[in-house]
């Protein structure tokens, strides 16, 4: 890997830190809605019991113990308990324009790495067919003869450097569309739970 690294050049020095960058930020963000992903129906369930025996501090202090935007939303709605439709639905929203972009963090950072990332190996290559024809022409200067290894340094710099972003944004590609389904699917949950705390707080009323 050093070997391979070496031949292509100073580019590789950038596509380099997009790796690591991607890593870390996929890493952290599988561990962060890992930990912001629950058993959404059983929790509702448990709320729903709750709510329909009036026991509304209890409700508020499971939300308390449970991790994750899925409680954060239920716990904002039902502190709005006794307020009208609209209130609660406006203090679940409210609560929901916090949490999304928490889920969403750094995820378009992934998306930036992953174009960028084949531009850096362009670039490289672009660099690497500049050394190779300037080598040609110090040759052809000096008249004397060009041989495949005097060109074999650029043309190595410009391969390697469109291999290396490649490798690095396919990959990234594949865990930014997987973060961002997972983001949805947890989106998809606040929803529907938030939806039917509404209709249970709501229900009975004119």
């Amino acid at each position: 890997m050093i070997f391979w690294f070496q031949k292509g050049g100073i580019i590789m020095y950038p596509i380099l830190l997009c790796s690591i960058i991607a890593l870390a930020i996929f890493i952290e963000r599988l561990w962060q809605l890992h930990m912001a992903q629950i058993n959404t129906e059983k929790f509702m369930n448990e709320i729903s019991a709750m709510l329909r025996r009036n026991r509304i501090k209890e409700a508020i202090d499971t939300c308390n113990r449970t991790r994750g935007p899925v409680a954060n939303i239920l716990k904002a709605g039902i502190l709005k308990h006794d307020r009208s439709r609209a209130e609660i639905r406006e203090a679940i929203e409210d609560a929901g324009g916090y949490e999304v972009p928490e889920l969403e963090k750094n995820i378009s950072a992934l998306a930036t790495i992953a174009h960028v990332s084949p531009l850096l190996g362009l670039l490289g290559t672009v660099t690497g067919m500049v050394r190779a024809f300037q080598v040609i022409q110090e040759k052809t200067t000096a008249a004397t003869p060009v041989s495949p290894g005097d060109l074999a340094g650029g043309i190595w710099e410009a391969l390697i450097t469109t291999v290396a972003g490649l490798v690095v944004a396919i990959p990234t590609i594949i865990v930014y569309n997987y973060l961002v389904s997972r983001v949805e699917a947890i989106v998809l949950d606040m929803e529907r739970s938030s939806t039917e705390l509404v209709n249970i707080l709501t229900q009975g009323r004119s």
